[in-house]
């Protein structure tokens, strides 16, 4: 059977409708990447938060390990009463503190450290070695550098965090530490400023650990 002019045949039908299949295809394949992009962008975004949460709890709990030696410390060699009570504090603050954060931490799969960690072990022994006025001077210098790190750490982890459990431990615990650095640096004027030794590691041993960059 013959095709008039007016009747395409249906290899020209199929030829006309190729370039709108073509471009058909093409935005298919187009689509596709932009949703295989959109998924690994956030599935990279997601791993960057939970390595990020992951810090913060590790930082958080060496920290609060560390704050409890160092306060036993101080209530055994400060001379000074308000150095002396501001260690009996340290031990009682972040001795409940810490049992939050090692639940905290065992639900989000991060261990909770059993004994401080090397730095603060040295910062330990060097302030062991020292005894009255110079321990409570050195003592204090700490503790204001380390609350310091510790507030602005936990304030962008109570504003930032992706993860609401570590926002909520983060924000309800952030004023007990601005009260510590409210503290710490009240006393440590009143002591008369910096220590006669200094710690290698300050201000701020573990500012390089958490969120504070």
């Amino acid at each position: 059977m013959q095709t008039t002019p007016d009747e395409p045949s249906g290899h020209q039908s199929r030829a006309a409708r190729s370039p709108l299949l073509s471009i058909g295809t093409a935005l298919a394949v187009a689509a596709l990447a932009i949703l295989a992009t959109s998924s690994l962008a956030d599935d990279t975004a997601g791993k960057r938060g939970a390595t990020t949460e992951r810090t913060f709890l590790q930082s958080a709990s060496n920290g609060g390990l560390a704050e409890v030696e160092l306060g036993k410390l101080a209530e055994q060699r400060a001379s000074n009463a308000d150095v002396k009570s501001f260690g009996a504090r340290m031990v009682k603050d972040h001795t409940a503190a810490n049992k939050e954060l090692a639940a905290l931490a065992a639900r989000k799969g991060v261990s909770f450290p059993t004994r401080i960690d090397r730095e603060d072990e040295e910062l330990r022994d060097r302030l062991s070695k020292l005894s009255g006025p110079a321990f409570d001077r050195a003592y204090m210098q700490e503790m204001t550098a380390d609350h310091e790190h510790d507030v602005a750490e936990f304030h962008q982890a109570a504003e930032t965090s992706s993860d609401p459990d570590v926002r909520e431990f983060a924000t309800h615990t952030l004023p007990t530490l601005t009260s510590h650095l409210e503290e710490a640096r009240r006393i440590q004027a009143a002591l008369g400023g910096s220590a006669e030794t200094s710690s290698p590691t300050s201000p701020g041993r573990r500012a390089a650990a958490g969120y504070v960059r």
